[in-house]
């Protein structure tokens, strides 16, 4: 079932597995001297599309086991305007990369984030998302800000842009952090004293305190800036315009807007802005 709230307001190291595929992908593209990829998606009548089903509200499994989301509503709206089929595939977070450079998908989209390091590896769409990695902490804790957390145990999902975040911190990197296979977990284990607070992206701890009133509390400082991008495989530039060409044509018609407006209960979604605005690029 949706829900509205307002909103609030990760750099994998790809395994030497995930660098073999990346090569030989480009490789092919260079060697073949063009670029099929959308074409190949037109062929096949679909995308596949890698998601975290744990992400709310972004992506996730609803009470019926239903893949639902912000990110999936939007990207079966992109497809539907490039006459495909979206086939929407759960898959573990911490593989999204190899998955993408073996074939497997042929995207990722949901909740990841734009870094220089990535944008060297695969191929981003425009952003079109804002987000911030904060730190979540139980209501009912004395902790005030980040600056009370110095020798707490800290939480956050595997691979993920809070992970990057929390150890790029000069004081809370130097905490025992414990990794989770996702943020559910993290945020489980935070309730039950296995850690003492989270950093999570704050679209996702917003959809939570929104099903949990009155267990989380973000405190005042952010961690990090960041944008959200669609992933695609480096060298796929056609599928990566043909994508970015229908999001802005689904944005200017208000579409994009109203499903925004149905889980976040505002437009959130930004267009027409370039890669580098991202704080992390615009640094390298």
């Amino acid at each position: 079932m949706k829900k509205t709230f307002k909103l609030l307001s990760f750099t994998l190291i790809l395994t030497l597995i995930a660098g073999v595929f990346l090569f030989t992908g480009c490789e092919k593209v260079e060697k073949d001297g063009k670029d099929n990829s959308f074409k190949a998606i037109k062929d096949k009548g679909e995308m596949v599309i890698g998601v975290d089903d744990e992400f709310a509200p972004m992506g996730f499994k609803d009470k019926d086991g239903n893949l639902v989301g912000f990110d999936i509503d939007l990207a079966k709206l992109v497809c539907k305007k490039l006459g495909v089929k979206a086939k929407i595939k759960a898959i573990p977070w911490d593989t999204k990369e190899i998955q993408l450079q073996s074939g497997d998908i042929d995207a990722i989209w949901n909740g990841y984030t734009i870094t220089s390091e990535r944008n060297g590896k695969v191929e981003f769409s425009k952003p079109y998302m804002n987000n911030q990695q904060v730190v979540a902490v139980l209501d009912k804790s004395s902790f005030k800000s980040t600056k009370d957390l110095a020798g707490k145990v800290m939480g956050t999902q595997v691979e993920s842009a809070g992970l990057e975040a929390l150890k790029a911190d000069k004081e809370l990197g130097k905490n025992k952090i414990k990794s989770y296979d996702t943020y559910q977990d993290a945020l489980l284990d935070l309730e039950t004293s296995g850690n003492n607070a989270v950093v999570i992206d704050k679209v996702y701890i917003g959809y939570a305190m929104q099903q949990k009133a009155g267990v989380f509390r973000v405190l005042p400082e952010t961690l990090s800036d960041e944008l959200y991008g669609i992933v695609f495989k480096k060298g796929n530039i056609k599928l990566r315009k043909a994508v970015d060409k229908a999001l802005d044509e689904l944005y200017s018609d208000g579409s994009v807007e109203k499903i925004s407006k149905e889980w976040f209960g505002e437009n959130i979604v930004v267009r027409n802005i370039k890669k580098q605005s991202s704080k992390d690029l615009k640094n390298n």
